[in-house]
């Protein structure tokens, strides 16, 4: 599975299932089952379902803001995408992984989702 890092407020805000877009200046052709990590945790807390990827206009930007919850005036994305997400679970308790030196969007984790089933 692979792991996505992102700032824990927004972290928090998607596996809790209020936001679905997470905003991002490239797009993504991953689809299925993804971690979500805490940048600087070194923990994976849930995972979400990726389900696509929507290139945002600023018309389409402002009429989803219940989504993302961003303001446009804190982007800098030359074409900002939607990656749009559902299906949170949180982990009971956080599972710890080894963070690659150097990665900063995508980690690719360990099985972890089997690890959590059996405990």
């Amino acid at each position: 599975m692979d792991g996505l890092v992102i700032k824990p407020k927004w972290a928090d805000m998607i596996l809790s299932g209020v936001k679905t877009w997470e905003i991002r200046g490239s797009k993504t052709h991953k689809r299925g089952t993804i971690g979500i990590i805490k940048s600087g945790s070194g923990l994976v807390y849930g995972t979400v379902e990726l389900m696509s990827c929507v290139p945002l206009t600023m018309y389409n930007w402002e009429i989803n803001k219940d989504k993302h919850h961003v303001s446009y005036a804190d982007i800098d994305y030359k074409t900002p995408y939607a990656w749009v997400m559902g299906n949170p679970i949180i982990y009971p308790e956080p599972i710890p992984y080894k963070h690659p030196q150097g990665a900063v969007i995508w980690v690719k984790l360990p099985d972890i989702q089997g690890e959590e089933e059996q405990s």
